[in-house]
């Protein structure tokens, strides 16, 4: 038996594999797809850009170091672009730029820091957490689609390609179209889409007729970012993608010329595929011992490239919530905070995707929207706040505590031997960070040892802070300034440990 079966090798599916191994839990995945490869994982259409928690969580574990893309194209707009005039993102189209970004606001991000976004490819992201994944002893199995399961109180009994696993546990990472979801009864509630997406690659008679960049149109939308590389927003109530058509030359010439007006003409398609801004939410991110995760949870618009981040983010926050639960070594509750805290982070990232697509559509109301929109970030303040959503810098959990840091992403440290916080991450546990050494912090660590790393080093820059507490996923449970009431430090880490 299996301590957890998984369901799709992709991103998600594949780091949450490795961040259950880590903890020394027996891993299966089981992907429908013969092969991993695909053209639409590798550039440029399966170029992603990676937020600041995605970094960090990859970062914590040694896999960023691993990866050539994220590291070669730190900016992509960089070239010979001065800094203070390269974009740092959009919001619906709508650039901001480095040099109007105040990061003074964010005071516990240290300069030593990892990069707030790099540009990855998913196939390189995929074959990574693959070798990591083996590396640990995960057990991957292509070709191998799930039909059908069912679970009892101790077990989840599954048939996949007419073979029959058994694992304590099943998660979800099956994409959009979720089987675990569908089998599991999973509520998946929202909104239905405003428009067929597109994402072609053509060659044209004549490539000067169309415009490079983002090109907002009285009836839609095209982006060329290369020559023939196009992505296209038709507002048709997403149609044509839920009617299963075949995509073919004709169609998406029509498609471009209205939405261009212009009498473009396409010679010859090599790649065609469609998506809508179809955005829905499981109501419940488990139910027993099924949980989702990734696109099974969640599903949006890939419009600002949220949601390979959103997906990552689940897997970190689980693992190890996971792999304490099947050790007995969780505190009571501790599996419920995965929906808790993860279920809301979805709901933001959604209602983000949503306000991009109102103000992209093809209507009055929503150009009076777009350019108001601009002129505010166009301004300090305005570029900060949505540099900070678009960078993830703003995700935080509502946990107990009154310190500012409590619920966000612990400050990459360099300690003055020579290490990063993200260093003594690797391992997968938590960590109890005393600047000040003080003994009594000590003999408290020392019972959850078996949970807990205690940390002594000092920082060149310690913020300020006295003591932190910091889950695996490397969220700070408990922060503060000066020597810690013992009491308070206790109720706080055995919310998240045991001793």
């Amino acid at each position: 038996m299996y301590d957890v079966i998984i369901a799709g090798a992709g991103p998600v599916g594949l780091f949450l594999g490795c961040e259950l191994a880590l903890a020394n839990c027996k891993v299966l995945i089981l992907e429908k797809a013969d092969r991993p490869g695909s053209i639409l994982k590798k550039l440029p259409f399966g170029m992603r850009g990676l937020t600041a928690p995605s970094i960090e969580a990859l970062n914590y574990r040694g896999l960023l170091q691993e990866m050539k893309i994220p590291l070669q194209v730190k900016n992509p707009f960089a070239g010979n672009t001065p800094i203070q005039q390269r974009p740092g993102g959009h919001f619906a189209g709508i650039q901001f730029h480095l040099n109007q970004v105040d990061t003074s606001q964010w005071k516990y991000r240290l300069p030593i820091t990892t990069d707030f976004n790099l540009m990855s490819e998913m196939e390189e992201l995929e074959s990574t957490f693959t070798r990591k994944a083996l590396s640990l002893g995960v057990t991957i199995l292509r070709g191998t689609p799930i039909t059908s399961f069912e679970q009892t109180t101790d077990e989840v009994i599954i048939l996949a390609n007419n073979e029959t696993f058994t694992a304590k546990w099943l998660v979800g990472c099956d994409g959009s179209r979720s089987v675990v979801r569908k089998i599991g009864g999973f509520e998946f509630a929202g909104t239905e889409p405003e428009f067929t997406g597109y994402t072609v690659k053509v060659a044209f008679e004549d490539p000067s007729i169309l415009k490079m960049g983002r090109v907002l149109t009285p009836t839609g939308m095209y982006f060329q970012h290369q020559p023939g590389y196009l992505g296209i927003q038709d507002y048709d109530g997403g149609a044509f993608h839920n009617a299963g058509t075949p995509i073919t030359r004709e169609h998406i010439q029509a498609v471009l010329r209205r939405i261009s007006n212009t009498n473009v003409t396409i010679t010859n398609v090599e790649v065609a595929t469609t998506w809508t801004d179809r955005a829905r939410q499981a109501t419940q991110y488990r139910k027993g011992r099924v949980l989702l995760a990734g696109d099974a949870a969640h599903i949006h618009s890939p419009l600002g490239g949220q949601g390979l981040n959103l997906g990552l983010g689940d897997a970190m926050n689980v693992g190890w919530k996971l792999a304490a639960t099947i050790h007995g070594t969780a505190p009571a509750g501790l599996l419920d905070t995965y929906e808790l805290e993860r279920h809301p982070t979805g709901q933001q990232i959604l209602d983000w995707s949503r306000a991009q697509v109102s103000i992209m559509r093809p209507t009055a109301a929503a150009h009076a929207l777009n350019a108001i929109l601009r002129d505010i970030m166009n301004t300090r303040d305005g570029a900060t706040y949505f540099a900070g959503r678009i960078w993830g810098l703003q995700t935080h959990y509502q946990l107990n505590g009154d310190h500012p840091l409590t619920g966000y992403s612990v400050p990459n440290f360099n300690f003055e031997d020579g290490t990063l916080m993200s260093a003594h991450m690797e391992a997968g546990k938590g960590i109890l960070l005393n600047f000040a050494a003080n003994t009594s912090l000590q003999k408290f660590a020392q019972q959850f040892e078996h949970q807990v790393k205690y940390l002594t080093i000092p920082a060149n820059d310690q913020l300020g802070l006295h003591t932190l507490l910091i889950r695996p996923d490397g969220i700070v449970a408990f922060a503060c300034d000066e020597m810690p009431i013992i009491e308070a430090l206790e109720q706080a880490t055995l919310q998240w440990f045991t001793a």
